[in-house]
């Protein structure tokens, strides 16, 4: 076999690693903590270039993951919901957990322990998937529903992120995905290239709310160095034309990192953090609030179940 699946260790943090044994980059997940991505890696000469910006050790985690959600699945909604409200079947739900702006962020399950259901190794690739069972936890989202995560590891660096949400409920359930990893290509954003295939975003309001209208913005739609650009947008994707959604690379190194999202991730988040050290370039299967606006909205029926795809490409040019 070209690859394997091991249990790892980081400081204090249970990991379960993929790792292809002939180019030897490595793939960390870490299952009791929302399934998120820990590491995603490459050699490069005699050291190792990590892509994810993570936690170091659990009391960082536990420190922080509510706060920067690095890595964290976004279910059963994405971003923000103004004012942690939402009417839906003509009941009305608020959220308790707010983040300090008012609003409801990023989901409820991520920190949540999620279940191996299973691990499977070929020639050719491995994976692991996960799954969590969603029993009514928050009063705010009284439906039941499992989440599955299975994360892929091909050859040539490509790891495919697929997530299936299936409603146990007896009724229909609003429901949105995505993921919010952030990246770091050594060195500091400001000397990375970007390119996103998008040339509009959703104008927000001073709480990252959607107003309601379409901004055009085509600057990134080549690669760019992003110099001293700020992002906290919302972008809409245009139509899969058989290249990459979006591309990070870094000249110094010659690392980089190109998006494949299927048709069910029609709309693209990039945020800068302050540090300019990483950069969060997040899938999302609807807008931001779409809880309210119905940007994107699924409403998945009983029994039935919806899938998100999106494939990370790691290379050198």
């Amino acid at each position: 076999m070209s690859f394997n699946i091991t249990q790892e260790r980081d400081e204090d943090l249970e990991l379960l690693q993929i790792t292809d044994l002939r180019s030897c980059i490595q793939v960390r997940i870490l299952p009791d903590a929302g399934a998120i991505l820990h590491e995603f890696s490459i050699p490069l000469g005699n050291r190792r270039i990590q892509v994810i910006n993570n936690y170091q050790n659990q009391a960082d985690l536990k420190r922080h993951h509510l706060s920067f959600y690095k890595s964290a699945k976004l279910s059963p909604f994405v971003c923000r919901i103004s004012e942690g409200r939402y009417e839906f079947d003509g009941d009305t739900y608020e959220f308790r957990n707010k983040f300090n702006d008012g609003s409801a962020i990023h989901g409820i399950l991520a920190d949540k322990p999620f279940t191996v259901l299973e691990k499977s190794v070929a020639d050719d690739s491995a994976s692991i998937l996960l799954g969590y069972h969603y029993k009514k936890e928050d009063p705010a989202f009284p439906f039941e529903y499992k989440l599955n995560v299975r994360y892929t590891l091909k050859a040539s660096g490509r790891l495919n992120l697929e997530t299936t949400v299936i409603n146990l409920s007896p009724v229909r359930i609003p429901m949105a995905d995505g993921w919010h990893p952030y990246f770091n290509l050594e060195g500091r954003v400001n000397d990375w290239l970007l390119s996103f295939r998008s040339r509009k975003k959703l104008a927000f309001d001073d709480k990252l709310i959607p107003l309601g209208h379409i901004v055009e913005m085509d600057k990134f739609y080549s690669p760019k160095q992003i110099g001293a650009e700020s992002f906290d947008n919302c972008f809409l994707l245009e139509p899969d034309s058989g290249t990459a959604a979006a591309t990070l690379e870094n000249p110094e190194n010659g690392l980089r990192l190109s998006f494949f999202p299927d048709s069910n991730y029609p709309f693209l988040q990039i945020y800068t953090p302050e540090d300019r050290l990483s950069i969060a370039i997040e899938n999302l299967s609807s807008a931001p609030d779409s809880f309210n606006n119905k940007l994107g909205l699924i409403i998945l029926e009983p029994g039935h179940s919806q899938s998100f795809n999106v494939v990370y490409q790691l290379e050198f040019r």
